[in-house]
């Protein structure tokens, strides 16, 4: 089960469905049991440094953060999934909107971007050294362009390589 709560009190609200549908779409393309916990969160600053200071000790608001719970991993072609808690990941939408505008694309484009990558950071994957990082990073691009390219696309430029394959803070 996949669960968005939006708490941030950012404006406009962020829309749960594209989040729900982005989800879905990234464990199943990365072989995950479909009755997996998932739990999406929206924060606002506050919250997120307060967050990011007790779990990172690291000060202010970051973008993304992700917390495993049974340390689920992708199953093998042929192998079937195991159900279980995938974990939670909490996003600020203040500060992707921030980052988003930096980079030059929409605020929900990032958002989506900062979900797939907390998936996969819940997934095991991790960027702490470069080539972990071009992996990382390479699989969390692919999978946003597919799951973007399936989707009537309507943003400022049309053009769906304009979302950032790099992170910020983390």
């Amino acid at each position: 089960m996949i669960d968005v709560n939006d708490e941030s009190g950012f404006e406009p609200p962020i829309g749960a469905t594209e989040l729900l549908e982005l989800a879905t779409y990234v464990l199943d393309e990365m072989r995950v049991h479909p009755q997996a916990d998932l739990s999406i969160l929206l924060v606002d600053e506050a919250h997120m440094e307060e967050l990011h200071k007790e779990w990172m000790d690291l000060p202010g608001p970051t973008d993304v953060l992700s917390f495993p719970m049974d340390e689920l991993r992708s199953a093998p072609v042929g192998v079937e999934p195991k159900p279980g808690m995938l974990g939670d990941i909490v996003v600020c939408p203040s500060v992707a909107a921030r980052q988003a505008l930096e980079s030059g694309h929409a605020t929900m484009e990032e958002i989506l971007l900062l979900v797939t990558h907390g998936i996969l950071h819940l997934l095991g994957y991790d960027h702490a050294d470069e080539g972990e990082k071009a992996k990382m990073f390479e699989l969390q691009r692919r999978l946003l362009l597919t799951f973007l390219a399936r989707k009537p696309h309507d943003s400022g430029s049309g053009d769906i390589d304009d979302v950032a394959p790099v992170m910020g803070n983390e």
